[in-house]
């Protein structure tokens, strides 16, 4: 099925599989804003976004976590924290720029005399911050907030640079174009089923609720599959992180229910701490008959940033063509549009 086009371009009229194949050039997206920030007095980051807006700063935060030296929290929701002030940096993103909840957190912002920084690809917050003379970083529309994460990774890259806060990002990302580009042509619409692990993967997880497991190392990989499963699929997720795993969710497999309509996907890094490793293989014996055996994901790349957006990457592929079997268009999400107009 997975090798018919006729079928594909019916299910998939709106074109996800050539957004994801056609994914790793949203790295090349160039920031040409003035970036109006007093960098020296930052002494902490709160970026506000919520759904695939928020994604890319989950990625960022994963990615730079051994390197920044100011904390950093990702807000999914109205209210901002109580310690922002004027030395916090707080980014407010929303890709349609009319999300309810960053625009509350963008008042929010400018009342506590934070530096705010908005990312959005117009709408009111666009309008909101050229009000108040505020920096706004605009990225392309005309894309689902989940397909656009990593122009929104591009952006925080820029900004962080800008701020002093990291260095080389934007290098590095340039650098894991090579190993994308391959991954995407690898995982395209045009590769066989018999050569493409994505539609593997798809096929063996069709039909099932799935669990997707991930040490630190690719923590905001594993959520974006659950995200991915969720909105392209149109499929029940969750996810989780080795070490907590095994301090709760372990003896969850070990019973009811008995009958367990399950998959389970593993991302596995080499970058992960050597007892996270043992923890996986650990969990996996332990559980053998309890839990559905899992799909090993080894995961590409030699930097973090490679491996994670190569699992991300994948996910998008391997939760499309989920989409396509499940007989449902993978880039509208109808529900969602219904459940903003109630609100």
């Amino acid at each position: 099925m997975l090798d018919d086009n006729n079928y594909i371009d019916r299910i998939d009229p709106d074109g996800g599989l050539k957004v994801a194949t056609e994914q790793p050039g949203q790295l090349d997206l160039k920031v040409d804003t003035e970036i109006d920030i007093d960098a020296k007095s930052i002494s902490n980051v709160v970026v506000a976004g919520m759904g695939g807006s928020a994604l890319a700063a989950g990625i960022c935060q994963n990615w730079w976590r051994d390197r920044l030296d100011v904390p950093m929290e990702v807000v999914r929701g109205y209210d901002l924290p109580a310690y922002v002030d004027n030395s916090t940096l707080v980014v407010c993103s929303s890709y349609s720029g009319n999300t309810e909840e960053t625009l509350a957190a963008f008042a929010d912002g400018k009342a506590k005399g934070a530096q705010v920084v908005s990312i959005a690809s117009g709408g009111k917050l666009k309008e909101q911050a050229e009000e108040a003379d505020l920096t706004f970083i605009t990225i392309p529309d005309g894309y689902q907030p989940r397909m656009a994460v990593w122009f929104g990774v591009k952006a925080l890259s820029v900004l962080f640079e800008e701020a002093g806060l990291v260095e080389g990002a934007s290098e590095e990302l340039a650098n894991a174009q090579v190993l994308l580009y391959a991954a995407a042509d690898e995982w395209s619409q045009e590769s066989a089923t018999e050569n493409n692990q994505a539609k593997k993967l798809a096929e063996s997880i069709m039909g099932k609720a799935v669990w997707v497991y991930s040490g630190p190392a690719l923590e905001s990989a594993a959520y974006k599959w659950k995200i991915d499963i969720n909105e392209n699929a149109k499929n029940v997720a969750s996810w989780n992180v080795l070490p907590e795993m095994n301090h709760n969710e372990f003896i969850g497999w070990t019973s009811h229910p008995v009958e367990k309509p399950f998959a389970v996907v593993e991302l596995r890094s080499h970058l992960d701490h050597p007892q996270v490793v043992k923890r996986f293989d650990a969990t996996n014996k332990l559980l053998s008959g309890r839990m559905p055996a899992p799909q090993e994901v080894e995961v590409k790349g030699h930097s973090l940033i490679e491996q994670i957006l190569w699992s991300c990457l994948l996910g998008d592929f391997v939760s499309i063509y989920q989409g396509i079997l499940n007989g449902v268009n993978p880039v509208r999400v109808d529900a969602i549009e219904k459940l903003k107009k109630e609100l």
